[in-house]
């Protein structure tokens, strides 16, 4: 154990939130994403039993934001036709308003597929046991100053 350091994250992710670099993402899953499928060319840890707000405030306490890009957070937008709400992009919003001045500002929705594409290309995949539809989460990391 460490002080300081929020229990939730293992040691397995915290090694993965050190080795990325400036611009790398990193994809907080719910639990029906296709986590395996899409990070055939990243790091998945599983994080089964854990909710994405619990595992977001503790990696937003060591890991900053990317400040070069308008939108270092990106959700995966619901289906046109669908009728799903989405109370948990509040709580995210909030969480992120705790370690990054611009809050909302930082986070944008992005159509489904796209969302996809974007993941396949993610440093690492965080698989959660989050059961909130449409609750995907991607970070891109910023610069430690």
């Amino acid at each position: 154990m460490l002080k300081g350091i929020p229990k939730i994250l293992s040691p397995e992710l915290l090694k993965v939130l050190a080795e990325m670099g400036h611009s790398d993402c990193i994809v907080l899953a719910d639990g029906n994403f296709p986590a395996e499928s899409m990070g055939k060319n990243a790091i998945v840890i599983r994080c089964d039993g854990h909710g994405i707000p619990e595992l977001l405030d503790a990696i937003l306490q060591v890991f900053p934001l990317d400040t070069y890009v308008e939108h270092p957070v990106n959700l995966m937008e619901v289906m046109a036709g669908d009728t799903v709400e989405t109370p948990i992009w509040n709580t995210y919003k909030e969480i992120i308003k705790k370690y990054d001045n611009r809050g909302d500002e930082t986070v944008v929705s992005i159509e489904r597929f796209a969302f996809y594409e974007k993941a396949k290309t993610a440093y690492a995949i965080i698989a959660t046991g989050e059961s909130a539809l449409y609750a995907n989460i991607m970070l891109q990391k910023g610069v430690v100053v």
